[in-house]
């Protein structure tokens, strides 16, 4: 991981300063020849330009204590009259890293201190006398240094910004996935094992007085029992599965509202169907939305409602579809699904734009309404 002190990986800590020392070695004999009036190289101008590369192998730890000991090293370069050229390289380095580092106060005040002491060295030391010319190229590149130290600072916050985006993305996306799963896992399960319960119990009822119904019964609860195997087992596919082919859980659609029909027949609830428009012209995530919440307001019929009738309304429009449940049982004190079902019904419809709504219905029972538009979120 990196940190502060650690901005950049092993590699061209090692072997950078090596290659900088010998461009700044070859460089400062080779700037001399066109710098005449400069004092000629030696073996002090050698070891001052392996110094500063040398001091940029504690840079990783002790950057502000480098800056400090290239400027001091610039200096003695720069006093002594040898030639400009590649031997300021590593102060320039120290000030950028200092500058990406946050140090900037401190990068600033070494450009400054720089400048003087450059004046310093060039007035006092040197005796050279005063040219605007020089004046106005060492502060160019001074300018040129900070800028490009600010560039480099700002373009790694820019990166940063954006792997921390990223980074709260991905926990997004699998926030919302994780809302996903969970929706699905309970439709499914809660779905049929409602019919399971309800039929077993009928089943125990009938026992001894009815076979034929128990038969029945158990017919049901086998199929109900094998659907929701089947489900669990294309969702438990999806989440074991890797890559980017990975397989999908069938999408459920609207054409299999029949079955959830059937079911909570069977399940002692005579439920009729009703289907206004086509079906196959409604998106698929609207669909699959559309029969999730269907079928879980069946189950909170069939698990809580008491009733022995209900419909399903299903309405298909231009730009969206109208789902509506009823019922004639106990009303919504006992019938109200609440929990987690109402609330990934109202998670479905929100993800699409639309709304969910549960009231009570004229003449008794409860009324579960969703509308979901086509152009919506997906």
């Amino acid at each position: 991981m990196t940190s502060r002190h650690e901005p950049f990986r092993s590699g061209p800590w090692i072997v950078g300063p090596l290659v900088l020392a010998f461009i700044q070695v070859v460089g400062t004999f080779g700037a001399a020849r066109n710098q005449p009036e400069a004092r000629d190289p030696d073996i002090l101008a050698v070891a001052i330009a392996l110094a500063g590369p040398a001091s940029l192998y504690l840079l990783r730890r002790r950057s502000r204590e480098v800056l400090l000991i290239v400027t001091a090293i610039t200096f003695l370069y720069v006093s002594l009259g040898y030639p400009y050229g590649p031997v300021f390289a590593s102060f320039v380095i120290a000030v950028v890293l200092n500058v990406v580092r946050g140090y900037r106060w401190l990068a600033w005040t070494a450009i400054g201190g720089a400048l003087v002491l450059s004046v310093v060295a060039r007035l006092v030391i040197l005796d050279d006398g005063w040219s605007w010319s020089w004046f106005a190229g060492i502060l160019a590149w001074s300018l040129l240094v900070l800028a490009a130290g600010e560039l480099v600072r700002l373009n790694r916050a820019r990166i940063g910004e954006m792997r921390r985006a990223r980074l709260e993305e991905r926990r997004r996306e699998a926030g919302e996935e994780r809302l996903r799963i969970a929706r699905e896992l309970h439709d499914t399960v809660a779905h049929h094992m409602s019919l399971i319960h309800v039929q077993s119990g009928v089943a125990l009822h009938l026992v001894d007085k009815n076979p034929d119904q128990v038969e029945t019964a158990l017919a049901t609860i086998k199929d109900a029992s094998k659907e929701a195997l089947t489900e669990l087992r294309a969702l438990i596919g999806v989440l074991r599965a890797e890559g980017e082919e990975a397989p999908r859980a069938p999408i459920a659609r609207l054409d299999g509202l029949s079955d959830v029909a059937e079911r909570a027949t069977q399940a002692g609830i005579a439920t009729d169907l009703d289907v206004t428009g086509d079906v196959d012209a409604v998106p698929t995530a609207v669909a699959a939305a559309g029969f999730r919440i269907v079928q879980e307001a069946v189950t909170n019929v069939v698990r809580h409602s008491g009733a022995r009738n209900a419909t399903i309304r299903v309405v298909v429009g231009d730009e969206r579809l109208d789902v509506e449940v009823t019922d004639d049982g106990r009303g919504l004190d006992d019938a109200s699904p609440g929990g987690t079902g109402l609330r990934g019904m109202q998670e479905r419809a929100s993800a699409l734009g639309g709304s969910v709504a549960l009231a009570a219905a004229p003449g008794g029972g409860a009324r579960l309404s969703a509308t979901l538009p086509f152009g919506g979120q997906s």
